[in-house]
């Protein structure tokens, strides 16, 4: 029951995937530091400071903490009021050969931010690979429907016709820029690497007795021990809270994309034309039964919001970091980094189980066409009154009196559309009696809509999902199952 008595983020305890709950995790984040401790402590020793071997192998030993160490860590966290220094001491507890040389020249930072940066490069390659699922899912709709032709709305009122797999298009090609976005931010990020206090990287040239080739390669060679390209050339105590708001960026745009997208539907929801996935046992509403909500849709414009906000708090903190750091942005990006990428995780999963079971219902959507389409076709007849001999004004005001005689059907009395029956009663347009049938055919409505979405989907949605790594995450991806 204990779980139950406390406050818990409904991002991890009821949305959120488990490799993203688990990335920012106290758990992985002090195994991390001690990654970091031990790289630190490698390289020292390789560029000849007295470091035994029997310490680098305890630390091997023990970089997870167990329930008893991180009781340990808690107390003494408590008395030193430091977290990272409680940690040093914990560690040397479990690794004693250790215990002397852990963050041996190092500020608390070397470990704090060079973790951060690991977890977000982490997060952002996760979210990646969820986003071409999406991207994947969306794609085989566009084309099982590119031809389907539905109504389009302009202002939310009817307009031209397009097809149900072109409007996907436009889902799909936001999301291509989010891809492209996110990957940047990734490939782009850099590591603190170690710099010291202020970033003079004053200590460490101390511990080499000013041999400056030394800490260069030390930092170097920490930077490669990590797994990162490149080290940030300066720093200050932080790497600069500028790079937070470049990942946090991409982030929000997604958001923007995702709640459009999910507004669509909902929309569609409505007009009964396309509808998420609703299970036989799901309850829509507590007092009437018959409704199916578009929850899911709902959902994801609700995180939605929120994570397009949280990039105020990254242009917030940068903002106000004084010289060469406040403390002022440490309690804020606890929470601001683990709630953008959990969020984004969230309206990932949520997007990828509704692209996999969406329902399209085509007699609805051709309904609906068939309410609206003779008024598109207007033109259409008085062009093919003209073909066969007749005055073109004198048609358009033929067609003009029909139309507002029909639309009073429709708006007035609450009838269908009568406009072609009217026109076909009219022996005015006897000559093309034959034709109307042609002229009202939807499909001549949607212009090169089909062939567009085969070109985007060819050019564009296959090249960018042909990366490798997007090309296995493809391979292993399963159904996106919600846990509520």
């Amino acid at each position: 029951m204990e779980s139950f008595d406390a406050y818990q983020t409904p991002l991890s305890s009821r949305y959120a995937s488990k490799e993203m709950a688990h990335l920012f995790s106290p758990a992985n984040r002090f195994h991390t530091w001690r990654k970091l401790w031990l790289n630190l402590a490698i390289a020292e020793k390789e560029l000849g400071l007295p470091i035994s071997d029997e310490a680098i192998e305890q630390m091997k030993a023990n970089l997870h903490l167990d329930a008893k160490q991180f009781e340990i860590a808690a107390a003494e966290e408590k008395k030193r009021r430091h977290d990272v220094m409680a940690h040093v001491h914990t560690f040397g507890q479990v690794a004693p050969a250790a215990a002397g040389i852990i963050h041996l020249g190092a500020t608390s930072c070397y470990v704090t931010d060079n973790a951060d940066l690991i977890f977000i490069r982490e997060a952002l390659t996760l979210l990646l690979q969820k986003l071409a699922v999406v991207i994947d899912r969306f794609a085989t709709f566009a084309q099982q429907y590119r031809d389907l032709p539905t109504l389009g709305f302009t202002h939310f009122q009817p307009a031209q016709l397009t097809t149900v797999g072109k409007r996907a298009t436009l889902w799909l090609q936001e999301l291509l820029w989010d891809l492209r976005n996110i990957k940047r931010a990734r490939d782009d990020l850099g590591f603190r690497g170690v710099k010291g206090t202020t970033g003079t990287q004053a200590s460490f040239l101390a511990l080499f007795d000013g041999d400056h080739d030394k800490v260069e390669e030390l930092d170097r060679r920490v930077t490669e021990l990590s797994g990162f390209g490149y080290a940030y050339p300066v720093t200050s105590q932080t790497y600069s809270r500028k790079i937070d708001i470049d990942v946090l960026a991409p982030l929000a745009s997604f958001g923007a994309t995702a709640h459009k997208l999910a507004t669509d539907l909902r929309l569609l929801a409505n007009l009964k034309e396309v509808e998420e996935p609703f299970e036989s046992t799901q309850i829509g509403s507590s007092a009437m039964a018959y409704k199916r909500n578009p929850m899911r849709s709902e959902r994801i414009c609700s995180l939605a919001r929120h994570l397009m906000t949280i990039q105020q708090n990254a242009l917030g903190t940068a903002s106000v970091q004084w010289f060469e750091r406040t403390l002022d942005d440490s309690a804020n990006r606890r929470i601001t980094l683990p709630e953008a990428f959990l969020t984004a995780d969230i309206v990932l999963t949520t997007l990828q189980n509704v692209s996999e079971g969406l329902v399209v219902y085509p007699k609805v959507i051709a309904r609906r066409i068939a309410q609206e389409l003779p008024f598109m076709a207007t033109e259409n007849i008085i062009m093919a009154m003209v073909k066969r001999g007749g005055d073109r004004q004198e048609a358009h005001e033929k067609i003009r009196v029909l139309s507002h005689e029909a639309a009073h059907q429709v708006k007035q009395l609450g009838l269908e559309n009568d406009l072609i029956e009217r026109v076909k009663a009219d022996p005015y347009f006897d000559p093309i009696k034959g034709q109307l049938e042609a002229l009202l055919d939807p499909k001549s409505f949607i212009g090169r809509a089909p062939e567009q979405v085969d070109r985007f989907l060819a050019e564009w949605v296959r090249p960018a999902l042909a990366d490798a790594e997007l090309q296995a995450a493809l391979g292993k991806a399963g159904k996106a199952e919600l846990n509520v």
